[in-house]
């Protein structure tokens, strides 16, 4: 306990210099800019800003600014879903069921504040949480053999991608999509050119930032605007009128932040984890234990609870990102590309090699929750008048940031194209109602699955039955499966019951 709190204590000793506090409310401020835009989530937030770290030589400072700019994008996303009932991920879709109820009744204000209050204080308990078991589950990581790390990647495939479509073929085809564009490049272990079609740029393959600004920014940019060309923008942003949150707010939202913090750290721990569930189960869970408040009308347990589980949740997600170096969900994984950035690997080493980069990244989630809540409750109106961009301009400005950091990465035009490339995809995608986040997941994970496949392979002279040699393995194969059964199971009920019905 005392090694933990002398790493927790040099972390913001890394913190808390001018410059790096600087950072953190530039990261925060950033964050909220981009992140309060109508339809945009944390991740397409991150995805947009990523390229602005490539100027930094100190990866300190850098993950600083990510971590500012990641609470930043949280609290703006809340913000779309209270006053404009447009979520900017599925995490928001619970908060905004009852947010814009309260906003609609001029209640706006109230629903902001127990929205970032409650992020604060589930952030802070989640980040508590992390701070406790990063250390022993990155040493029992150290324990890990190839075959143990092949198994867990097929387990985040079939998570995540059962979890983030209805449809199994849709899911599996968007992993295929990603599984492809991961293996673009030079065979690390033969020297073999893979999938470039002759464009030495991609020899190199498809750079992370590459895809995930395609697919996010630019794929959402299209989809939007195919839907604004189909339905005129109609959407007026509702003031967020009343006061701050009364003695009777701040009695009935407490209990719902503190349940929602721990409903959404465990969930977002685990490798079939996430947002979207805790965030509907906490709603649930208050709807239960008080039936008599106004649902539907606007009740504030409603925005407090989900609100509290979505952000705990992003805490949890860095359990497994940061001792497997394992992202579960789309802003995990884009978390992923920025360490990568630096030529980073998360996991049980990064504990050993690179322990002062940890703990300072956890210390400025401290700073970047505290530094949310001093900027941001003071400039609410700021941010709704940033609401009241007309939606051609806004995603016309997307388009155009996303091109010059894309652009900024080496100076490829080749680039700039296999980015529009991906994000006509990542339209279509959305058009035809294919997940997202299995894409980023097999660009990221696929690589690592085959290096980890061929190793444990090649160790075992070819023998396949490698993989079912150890415990844990199986264990993680057994999981895997039932991360890829369990979700379908209620439809599976209905179809054969359906049967015997006939």
């Amino acid at each position: 306990m005392l090694v933990l709190a002398a790493n927790l204590l040099d972390g913001f000793a890394a913190v808390l210099t001018p410059q790096n506090l600087l950072l953190a409310a530039l990261g925060v401020t950033l964050g909220t800019l981009v992140g309060v835009l109508p339809g945009i989530g944390p991740a397409l937030t991150i995805a947009l800003l990523l390229p602005i770290t490539f100027n930094f030589e100190d990866p300190v400072g850098a993950f600083i600014l990510f971590a500012g700019i990641y609470a930043g994008g949280m609290y703006g996303g809340s913000t779309t879903s209270i006053l404009l009932n447009t979520p900017g991920e599925s995490a928001s879709v619970a908060t905004a069921i009852e947010g814009f109820e309260m906003a609609r009744r001029g209640r706006g204000r109230a629903a902001l504040a127990t929205a970032a209050i409650g992020s604060f204080v589930a952030g802070t308990i989640g980040i508590v949480a992390l701070t406790l078991v990063a250390d022993p589950v990155a040493s029992l990581a150290v324990k890990f053999r190839a075959e143990d790390y092949f198994a867990l990647t097929l387990l985040a495939f079939a998570s995540v991608t059962a979890l983030t479509s209805s449809s199994l073929v849709r899911g599996f085809a968007s992993l295929c999509v990603g599984l492809l564009i991961g293996f673009v490049g030079i065979d690390q272990l033969t020297g073999q050119s893979r999938l470039t079609f002759s464009v030495d740029q991609l020899g190199n393959g498809v750079d992370i930032v590459i895809v995930a600004v395609g697919l996010f920014a630019v794929g959402e940019a299209l989809h939007m605007a195919a839907k604004l060309r189909s339905r005129p923008d109609e959407l007026v942003p509702t003031e967020p009128g009343g006061s701050w949150l009364s003695k009777q707010d701040l009695r009935r939202s407490w209990k719902p932040w503190v349940r929602g913090a721990g409903i959404g750290f465990p969930f977002g721990a685990l490798p079939a984890g996430g947002a979207e569930v805790p965030t509907f189960l906490s709603y649930a869970t208050e709807k239960k234990l008080a039936p008599d408040r106004e649902w539907g009308e606007g009740a504030i347990e409603g925005v407090a609870g989900p609100e509290a589980a979505n952000n705990a949740s992003f805490s949890g997600t860095l359990v497994p990102l940061l001792t497997l170096g394992i992202p579960t969900s789309a802003t995990a994984a884009i978390m992923l590309a920025a360490f990568q950035i630096f030529n980073l690997q998360p996991g049980p080493e990064l504990f050993e090699t690179n322990s002062e980069l940890v703990w300072t990244l956890i210390a400025s989630l401290y700073v970047g929750n505290i530094m949310l809540l001093a900027l941001n409750l003071p400039l609410i109106r700021v941010w709704v008048k940033v609401l009241e961009i007309p939606r051609a301009l806004l995603y016309a400005g997307i388009l155009v940031f996303g091109t010059l950091g894309v652009y900024s990465l080496s100076g490829s035009v080749v680039e700039v194209l296999v980015m529009y490339a991906i994000g006509v995809m990542g339209f279509f995608m959305r058009r035809f109602d294919f997940p997202i986040a299995p894409v980023i997941l097999g660009v990221i994970l696929g690589p690592l699955m085959e290096t980890q496949a061929r190793r444990a392979l090649t160790a075992s002279g070819d023998d396949f039955s490698v993989f079912f040699s150890r415990p844990l393995t199986v264990i993680l194969l057994i999981l895997a499966v039932a991360a890829f059964v369990i979700p379908h199971l209620p439809a599976l009920k209905k179809r054969l019951a359906f049967g015997e019905d006939d």
